[in-house]
């Protein structure tokens, strides 16, 4: 079978998915819509197998084919094809997110089991992951924003799938809307470089920038830094970031969906896509870099004092996405895009581990409430450990090899990017200090009473509350189910962690310098033209770049363990000290505060003032109102002359022809 054909089956297999799980939803029993959805994503990866081991068959210039379905339009200058491109970038996307995307399934079928959405919820799982890899997939910008659309509308969806939280509905919109703003960006980008290389195809676009397009020229940086805005809002970047901590009102499988591997990855993705674009206009790289890098750092420490266990983790894949960021815009794609892939599996694994033991607190997010789950939930704090480890970059485990590439090329470039190596090491240390504080408050520590109850076999179940403002729910369509499910009891989720475990061990074995190179031999056509492809650093300098960050990773677990668990007290006294510092860092850097005075509340007051003065009062009031008005009066006239008295009726005759005959003397006059 060609690629395209299994190009066009990894699409097909999800859109079925989303199709048929719905049209059954009355009958189907238990967890069937569970098991629909997960075979549906299971057939998806094993096609992205298949393009895989054929694509790989071939001579690595023969590596990028296409195919149309049909033409979608067609008419003088505009050549738009339900096209997809099956090349190493796409087929690397479509494995990551239909892998990842079926072990969060699996983990689902179990988690979700009580929920009243249960089938709802599957349905937008697989139309999600239709919609990221219909955007991966696409070989013209039209497509690709066709599919950036649907993630936006999917996200949606998803994180406000209990939509009788006022918390989710808002995150939910809050979400749609800054990914709007992205959406916008790229497609003024795509009307720009339609423009000058008449072209919607990436092959067309690609082709005709290096014709039209000189090095830094304001067309092409312009419309780079737009596809960074759209980049930016659907990543999670500065400034655009502020959607992502609120989306942890979704389920906790879509925390991991959006977080790990999908939605979040699409603008890494679209950067690495772009890359002939971004070297001719470097201007604009380096800005996309500055902000990674800012973004980074910022993320981190925002996570030193969040006290939600998915907010933590969710300001770490801010942080992280920060570094692939900072990867594919200074041109160490092959670092930015491992990265993508070992933090998709440990990232993944973080969020199952965290919704095992949100469901052992029976919904309580807050580290604060937790404690001592370390024997209660064994399996859970392995998993988790190994999460932890991953993410701080501890050898041998993936997040090593992948982050410290990173950090190691832009070392090697110097100057500039020396500065935003720096800010990715000082980032780095956080990364390791936060990761174990949340290992450390979660299971080492005194067991909290839900703990106590689960080592005597009884698993907590509160009145169910909204774990962000304390609000008690039901648990009728639109909020969680009564049920809690965690890992030790439920053999999806502990397939799905196990799985993700190992992943998170052993997935920097692709790429270990000096001794394995396939992540980069397979890539390699993609960059093949790149003028960093021969510009990278030596592998002494990878391996001490390496014992650098793993020297880093062990001193912010040590102070972890030093601040949390021999000398308690002292974080305590720390925020005491430094109440501002603190009270900055948990506001966010005030952020939301800051966005709010711009422009919520202007335009709120806007709003206001179109709906009560402009509508209500002079369009209903005045025009609508007063021209009501006059006909009243004029009926009420009319009523009150017809009386029904003949007398009355020669008066008004009598009334009119003299009105007439005075009329008529004045115009002659």
């Amino acid at each position: 079978m060609s690629p395209t054909a299994w190009g066009w089956l990894i699409l097909a297999f999800p859109l079925a998915g989303t199709l048929v799980i719905p049209l059954g939803w009355r009958v189907w029993p238990g967890r069937v819509a569970g098991y629909i959805g997960s075979l549906a994503i299971l057939a998806s990866f094993v096609c992205s197998v298949g393009a895989f081991i054929t694509l790989h068959d071939r001579a690595p210039e023969a590596r990028s084919v296409t195919s149309t379905l049909y033409d979608y339009t067609h008419t003088v200058g505009v050549n738009v094809g339900m096209s997809i491109l099956i090349d190493p970038l796409s087929v690397f996307m479509a494995l990551v997110v239909s892998g990842v995307s079926l072990l969060i399934h699996v983990y689902s079928v179990a988690y979700m089991d009580s929920d009243r959405g249960y089938t709802r919820f599957f349905a937008y799982m697989n139309f999600f992951v239709f919609s990221m890899l219909l955007l991966v997939l696409a070989a013209n910008i039209v497509l690709l924003i066709v599919g950036w659309a649907f993630v936006g509308a999917a996200s949606y969806l998803l994180i406000s799938f209990w939509y009788r939280r006022a918390t989710a509905s808002a995150a939910g919109l809050k979400a749609f809307v800054m990914n709007v703003i992205g959406d916008v960006g790229l497609v003024i980008a795509a009307f720009i470089l339609f423009k000058h290389t008449h072209s919607l195809s990436y092959a067309g676009i690609f082709g005709g920038a290096k014709e039209t397009f000189s090095t830094n020229d304001g067309a092409i940086v312009a419309a780079c830094l737009l596809l960074t805005v759209g980049a930016f809002a659907k990543s999670a970047q500065l400034p655009l970031h502020t959607w992502l901590p609120d989306a942890m009102e979704g389920p906790t499988p879509v925390s991991a969906l959006i977080h790990a591997a999908t939605m979040v990855t699409a603008g890494v993705y679209l950067i690495a896509r772009f890359h002939v674009l971004y070297e001719l206009a470097p201007t604009a790289a380096d800005i996309t870099a500055g902000l990674a890098a800012a973004t980074l750092f910022f993320a981190a420490t925002c996570a030193l004092v969040v006290t939600d266990l998915k907010r933590i983790i969710a300001y770490s894949t801010m942080s992280q996405i920060g570094y692939m960021m900072l990867g594919v815009s200074t041109g160490g794609y092959d670092g930015g895009l491992f990265h993508l892939m070992t933090h998709a599996f440990f990232k993944a694994l973080l969020f199952m581990a965290a919704g095992s033991v949100i469901a052992a607190m029976a919904g309580i997010q807050d580290i604060n409430r937790m404690g001592g789950f370390r024997r209660a939930m064994p399996f859970t704090f392995i998993t988790f450990t190994v999460g932890a480890l991953a993410l701080a970059g501890v050898p041998p485990l993936s997040g090593w090899f992948s982050k410290d590439s990173i950090l190691g090329f832009d070392v090697h470039r110097g100057g500039y990017y020396l500065v935003l190596a720096i800010v990715g090491f000082a980032g780095a240390l956080l990364t390791a200090f936060y990761s174990f504080r949340m290992v450390f408050r979660v299971f080492y520590g005194d067991p909290v009473p839900e703990a106590g109850s689960l080592e005597r076999g009884e698993l907590a179940h509160g009145e169910p509350v909204n774990p962000r403002t304390g609000e008690h729910e039901d648990t009728e369509v639109g909020f969680p189910g009564p049920e809690h499910h965690i890992a030790e009891r439920e053999f999806s989720m502990k397939l799905a962690m196990g799985a993700l475990a190992l992943l998170a061990i052993g997935g920097g074995i692709v790429q270990i310098p000096g001794v394995t190179d396939w992540f980069d031999k397979f890539l390699e056509p993609v960059f093949a033209n790149s003028k960093f492809v021969n510009d990278q650093p030596s592998t002494s300098a990878e391996w001490i770049g390496l014992v650098v960050g793993a020297g880093i990773a062990l001193a912010g677990i040590t102070t972890a363990f030093v601040m949390y668990l021999q000398r308690p007290g002292v974080t305590i006294a720390l925020r005491d000290r430094f109440p501002r510092l603190h009270d900055f860092l948990e506001h966010r850097w005030y952020f939301d505060e800051l966005y709010d005075a711009l422009f919520v509340r202007p335009a709120t007051t806007f709003g206001n003032f179109g709906r009560y003065v402009i509508e209500s009062a002079f369009v209903q009031g005045t025009l609508v109102g007063g021209a009501t008005g006059i006909v009243r009066a004029g009926a009420a006239i009319a009523r009150g002359v017809q009386s029904g008295y003949l007398r009355a009726y020669a008066l008004l005759l009598l009334a009119g022809v003299a009105a007439l005959g005075l009329y008529f003397l004045l115009q002659a006059t």
